[in-house]
């Protein structure tokens, strides 16, 4: 079966005739169901922990994070997301996700989470000491660290979110790449503990496209290292565009699935409920 579990509405609107879209390129694409993963920067239920993680001091990565706080964040409840969702379901086939960054303090988001029925939850690393390493208008920031302990910042908070037990899927892992900024060292270590933290959790991996049309690396994530690594220790997977646009709903699935299989994958999740299913891969 072919799935794309991993979405955002936040560039548009909670609008049924935008959201339109994203089923419209599903069916052109294929896809037998489809998830959205509203980022947890759309709830003012997450707001606080923001603030508290993310630097916002003078430096260069704080001026641009306090601003980009700013800008198109925490305008919807998670009561309005699920109103929103539950309209969509009358008419789609859609499952309700949720994608949340790698907090310091998995308690409160334990007490946000645990009030909702999500279909599941997706952890994502999106956060390195504070800065915010994806954004490209901070892509400079990669000059002014050491990039064995950015590997070891990334796995550290990769082992959190997995010993937290809150996550079914890590997001898009390792993309710590996506500036094409890469390791001339050997990361397997990283890769593997990684992997086993994941495996002890029972968390799946997410095979995310986003990074193969969205920024510069221009190749599917994770990379085939982590890859080898996930399919050693088991991990199951799931299947993503990473769209933030209706059109890219489901772009470059048919890539993720060769990619999966050449490590070995024939099956991906299905999840209800936060309860999952082992199908076949596309």
């Amino acid at each position: 079966m072919k799935f794309d579990y991993h979405m955002h509405f936040e560039y548009g609107d909670y609008d049924e005739r935008w959201v339109q879209g994203f089923f419209d390129a599903a069916a052109q694409r294929g896809l037998d169901e489809i998830g959205i993963s509203e980022h947890s920067h759309t709830f003012p239920e997450f707001e606080q922990l923001y603030y508290d993680d993310l630097t916002l001091d003078g430096s260069t990565v704080g001026r641009f994070q306090t601003s980009w706080l700013k800008k198109n964040k925490f305008k919807h409840t998670l009561d309005d997301y699920f109103a929103f969702m539950g309209r969509l379901k009358s008419a789609h086939k859609v499952k309700t996700g949720i994608e949340v960054c790698n907090f310091k303090d998995q308690d409160a988001v334990k007490k946000i989470l645990e009030r909702w029925a999500f279909d599941y939850v997706i952890g994502s690393v999106h956060f390195l000491n504070g800065w915010g390493f994806d954004a490209s208008a901070l892509v400079d920031e990669f000059a002014r660290h050491d990039l064995r302990a950015l590997y070891e910042r990334y796995t550290i908070e990769v082992e959190r979110l997995a010993a937290s037990g809150l996550y079914d899927v890590l997001g898009h892992p390792f993309n710590i790449w996506v500036f094409n900024v890469l390791p001339t060292f050997d990361a397997t270590e990283y890769y593997e503990r990684a992997a086993k933290a994941l495996s002890t959790a029972n968390m799946a991996i997410d095979i995310n496209t986003g990074t193969r049309y969205r920024y510069p690396i221009k190749k599917i994530s994770p990379p085939p290292e982590f890859m080898e690594a996930a399919a050693r220790h088991g991990l199951p997977i799931i299947t993503s565009s990473d769209a933030h646009q209706p059109e890219d709903c489901g772009r470059y699935i048919d890539e993720a699935i060769d990619y999966a299989r050449g490590f070995g994958y024939s099956t991906c999740l299905r999840f209800t409920r936060r309860q999952r299913e082992e199908v076949p891969l596309g």
